[in-house]
């Protein structure tokens, strides 16, 4: 089976592996380049390296290339940012250099494309000129409702440095949540074990989570959250857990309840630091305006952070 496409001007000086991600199918680096080798993928009738910088008119043709080994797997197809979004993309960067980007991660899209929502961030960051020439590697997530500092490696190198720097917890990450409710104590540690499904598969994970207590007033806190561990959900499943939900978590909430309500679920990554190579790094992102306006709401000081 053979496919044949002409490149239109939008994606003129695209590399062509992003092209064809974007446009044919997801599909792992190692295939594309092995396809790249066996021929079957051509531009202009002429093999081509992955970084090959497209031109308007070039012919693509793909031949023999099977994506769906798996039957039963559902195909990812790449979300296709607007320009809206390309354009305003550049203020979420609080760091990039050539191995890795910091971003402040607005509210409402997911790191990773998904089931339920196709958009994200790593295919927004794909098409932008940080990712010239790079690739997005995830190295850890945020919650789709969760604002705040994300991590994203440039490199697969960086990205497995990443990774393991969270796995040894040599990577400390600092949020600010508000919540329902008064705590008794200004500072502590909650140790809980959290229930996981999976397949049917109960699972139990050990969550480690410090807090201090920025503000409170009128039944509802400030609260810096410090997770020592890194487990899905464990923030806003460890506050439930001890009495005090997360203001406009929709699932970890306390039913029936109106003071749990809000617009969207106000816990931000604040800030991160860890070292590499004995340099130090620590990045802190600005609490979202809308963010800021709840605190006021509720009568919070975040001043005192």
């Amino acid at each position: 089976m053979i496919k044949k496409y002409s490149i239109k001007e939008e994606f003129i000086n695209s590399r062509l592996d992003r092209w064809f991600r974007r446009n044919v199918g997801d599909a792992p680096q190692s295939l594309i380049e092995k396809n790249l080798r066996r021929g079957n993928i051509k531009v202009n009738n002429k093999k081509a390296q992955s970084s090959y910088k497209l031109t308007l008119n070039d012919s693509v043709t793909i031949k023999n290339l099977n994506l769906t080994p798996d039957k039963n797997k559902e195909i990812k197809q790449k979300y296709n940012p607007t320009k809206k979004e390309l354009s305003s993309s550049t203020s979420m960067f609080i760091e990039n250099n050539d191995n890795f980007v910091v971003i402040n991660k607005p509210p409402g899209i997911a790191v990773q494309s998904g089931t339920k929502s196709r958009r994200n961030i790593l295919d927004i960051l794909r098409e932008t000129e940080e990712f010239n020439n790079f690739i997005p590697f995830t190295v850890h997530r945020i919650d789709k409702d969760t604002t705040g500092i994300l991590i994203v490696a440039k490199t697969r190198e960086y990205a497995q440095l990443f990774t393991s720097l969270f796995r040894i917890r040599k990577i400390h990450k600092t949020y600010i949540g508000i919540v329902l409710g008064e705590l008794n104590k200004n500072k502590g540690t909650f140790i809980d074990d959290l229930v996981y499904y999976e397949d049917n598969k109960k699972t139990t994970l050990k969550a480690i989570t410090h807090f201090t207590v920025i503000d409170s007033a009128n039944n509802y806190s400030l609260l810096k959250l410090n997770p020592e561990t890194g487990r899905k959900h464990q923030l806003r499943k460890q506050m439930l857990l001890h009495g005090h939900p997360i203001l406009g978590d929709s699932k970890y909430r306390f039913t029936n309840n109106t003071y749990s309500k809000s617009s969207r679920l106000m816990l931000h990554a604040y800030s991160i630091n860890f070292s590499i190579n004995k340099n130090k790094y620590k990045f802190t992102a600005k609490i979202p305006d809308d963010f800021e306006k709840v605190i006021k709401e509720k009568y919070l000081r975040s001043s005192l952070l």
